[in-house]
């Protein structure tokens, strides 16, 4: 093959070194660059989660007029049954700089295609009790529910999950797809049901979250026997070990075929991800997704009716490299990433 090298010369050198031929990424640049050329800074201004604007908002009289999506922060991990920490996991995720805004392999930009606002962090009334807090998650979600705005909430520990399907399953019980190293189906600790080991057994009794149109994915670790509620319940269950030998492809079909065209939620626990990607977690599990699997999986998932999501578990003080909070804050983006493709986007929120 031989280059033309002046046509190279002619189509990008002189006049036209700043042009961007293909009409796709020339949309894309145009809506991050200025005349000039020049683009914000990624670690200028004041952090966000995904470097979305940031909203404040009044609590005691919220307005979420005019969004699409509110990512929120919720610092507490007052459900954790080994190393805390992920009360911290908010704000690392939004010092991380360089995720998005552009997705090269669905093709949006989610901040951008869509009314997306960081809303800050769930005002929680005490930082000593679980249920108080559980509490105050739940009126905070129902709050955003009621405004017909997504929520993606950063934890925190995954006793989060809880409230924030109990706010989105009100009315009905809502689908689920979980990726997680642990089912967190179990029953009660140290006479405790609210932990972050049990919340999705707590949202089936609940009648909050439908179980047949559940799946867990990237299932491994030592706890096996306490998980029995997910096949008991109807749980499909994917263990970390199955993962190469059903594919990704695969995965991605089971996930679809079991949550149909349901009001989905979408949970990711950052221990999910092998300790080798995300260290950085309060119950860490060898053997487990790489971030391209996880990636490929959430990407796959574009079309599901997809009507809340958590990223959870991120506890900064065991990641020495910041590459469990970038990590999460990418797995935050790909879930972001789907809502523009959702028929749920033109249909009522549950």
């Amino acid at each position: 093959m031989s280059i033309d090298l002046e046509a190279l010369r002619a189509r990008f050198g002189g006049d036209n070194e700043r042009v961007i031929h293909d009409r796709d990424f020339a949309r894309v640049a145009s809506r991050l660059f200025d005349p000039k050329g020049t683009r914000v800074a990624p670690f200028a201004g004041m952090p966000t989660l995904l470097d979305a604007p940031h909203r404040t908002v009044d609590w005691n009289a919220p307005d979420l007029s005019g969004l699409d999506v509110a990512l929120l922060g919720v610092p507490m991990d007052l459900g954790v049954t080994n190393r805390n920490g992920s009360r911290f996991g908010p704000r690392a995720l939004r010092t991380i700089e360089r995720v998005g805004p552009y997705n090269h392999v669905l093709k949006t930009m989610p901040t951008m295609d869509l009314a997306v606002a960081d809303v800050g962090d769930v005002p929680f009334r005490s930082r000593f009790d679980l249920e108080t807090s559980h509490r105050d998650i739940e009126a905070t979600i129902a709050a955003i529910v009621a405004a017909g705005v997504v929520p993606l909430s950063v934890g925190g520990d995954h006793s989060i999950s809880l409230p924030i399907l109990r706010a989105l399953g009100r009315e009905r019980p809502v689908a689920m797809i979980h990726i997680d190293a642990h089912c967190d189906t179990s029953g009660p600790f140290d006479g405790c049901k609210f932990h972050h080991g049990g919340p999705f057994r707590q949202a089936v009794l609940d009648g909050v979250l439908d179980p047949e149109r559940t799946i867990q994915i990237g299932i491994r670790g030592s706890s096996e026997y306490l998980w029995e509620f997910s096949a008991a319940s109807g749980m499909t269950v994917i263990h970390a070990e199955r993962v190469p030998e059903l594919g990704i492809a695969r995965i991605v079909e089971m996930a679809r075929r079991t949550v149909g065209d349901a009001p989905v939620y979408l949970s990711f626990d950052i221990d999910s991800l092998d300790p080798a990607f995300a260290p950085g977690t309060g119950t860490p599990e060898i053997g487990g997704l790489t971030s391209r699997e996880a990636q490929a999986i959430l990407r796959g998932l574009a079309g599901i009716r997809i009507v809340g999501g958590d990223l959870v578990e991120v506890a900064p003080q065991y990641d020495a490299t910041t590459n469990t909070a970038h990590a999460g804050a990418q797995m935050l983006f790909e879930i972001l990433s789907l809502v523009p493709f959702s028929p749920a986007r033109a249909a009522p929120q549950p």
